[in-house]
């Protein structure tokens, strides 16, 4: 597998970012940083350049913010 989608719902439009983090907190990729609409959205990444360890990914999406743990086995 190497590929991951993230799914996450907006309740409004605006400036959305996902990126990953090592564990130091350091960024290691930035999925994606662009305008979207509100509604339901699904996001593929490519997990070939990253290490088998754990993540954090991060969303941020005008005052909503949210970290969750992401676990790479290769």
């Amino acid at each position: 597998n190497g590929t991951t989608t993230f799914r996450f719902d907006l309740k409004h439009g605006g400036r959305t970012s996902l990126k990953v983090y090592n564990l130091l907190g350091q960024e290691v990729a930035t999925v994606m940083d662009q305008f979207m609409e509100a509604g339901r959205h699904s996001v593929n990444f490519g997990l070939d350049d990253l290490a088998s360890g754990v993540y954090v990914y991060r969303i941020e999406s005008g005052d909503f913010v949210s970290s969750k743990k992401l676990v790479l086995l290769k």
